[in-house]
């Protein structure tokens, strides 16, 4: 598999939080169902997220991600906060039989996914 490197930057610089938006980018090859997903760095138990990073994620997921969310069709209310558990659950959902864990930093996690 080849990736487009300006495309993948774009893409990651735009800082796209909505995985439904992510999934459907066409980012690897267009006509193909394959996408990549930029999230903020997450664990999967909030008890885990509570260093200073992670607190300020939580604080932005609670003001402005998670109702943002809920007032949306699907209203999952995942917010900043989501970890790799429930956004392979959200891709397994939409389609997807693979997900993985592509890269990740302190500050963000980079899934990739394909049907």
């Amino acid at each position: 598999m080849t990736l487009n490197e300006d495309r993948l930057s774009a893409f990651v610089g735009r800082m796209v939080g909505d995985i439904g938006a992510a999934m459907s980018a066409p980012l690897v090859r267009p006509g193909e169902r394959r996408g990549l997903c930029r999230q903020p760095f997450a664990n999967d138990r909030v008890e885990d997220n509570l260093d200073p990073v992670g607190r300020v994620y939580q604080s932005a997921s609670t003001m402005i991600c998670t109702p943002c969310s809920l007032s949306q069709e699907v209203g999952l209310g995942l917010g900043a906060q989501a970890g790799e558990r429930p956004l392979r659950s959200v891709a397994t959902d939409a389609g997807f039989n693979r997900f993985r864990r592509a890269t990740e930093t302190p500050f963000n996690l980079v899934f990739g996914a394909q049907a």
